[in-house]
C-alpha cells in the first residue's frame, strides 16, 4: 500500500520561506517510482484544489504561473522524497498543500500539510 506523508507546513510571515517534504512509502525498489509523475497541489478555504508544481513522467517540471520564480520542486529518488521550497510567501499562498503521485497506474494523495502566511 503506497502512502504519501507531507510535512514542513506551518505559520510564516509574508516574505518568509518554508520547505515542504513528501515521503512515499510502500513503493517497490527500483526505477518505477523514480519515473513516476509527482506533484504538489494546494487547496485554499472555499476554493478548488489547484496544481502548484509537478514532475511529469518524462521528468519535465511545470509550475503554476503564480508561483514561478518563488517555488522550486525537487525530488530525491534515493529517499523516495519530494520537496517544495517556497520563498517570498504571500498570504495568497495560504492553503493545505497535498502531495500526489501517479504510480503504477494509480493516483495517490497524502493527507496534506497546512501552510499559513500572515500579512
Amino acid at each position: 500500500q503506497v502512502q504519501l506523508v507531507e510535512s514542513g507546513g506551518g505559520l510564516v510571515q509574508a516574505g518568509g520561506s518554508l520547505r515542504l517534504s513528501c515521503v512515499a512509502s510502500g513503493v517497490a525498489p527500483g526505477t518505477t517510482f523514480s519515473i513516476s509523475s509527482m506533484g504538489w497541489y494546494r487547496q485554499a478555504p472555499g476554493k478548488q484544489r489547484e496544481v502548484v508544481a509537478t514532475f511529469s513522467r518524462g521528468g519535465n517540471i511545470n509550475y503554476v504561473d503564480s508561483v514561478k520564480g518563488r517555488f522550486t520542486i525537487s525530488r530525491d529518488n534515493t529517499k523516495n522524497t519530494m520537496y517544495l521550497q517556497m520563498n517570498s510567501l504571500t498570504p495568497e499562498d495560504t492553503a493545505v498543500y497535498y502531495c500526489n503521485t501517479l504510480y503504477v497506474g494509480r493516483n495517490y494523495w497524502g493527507l496534506g500539510t497546512q501552510v499559513t502566511v500572515s500579512s
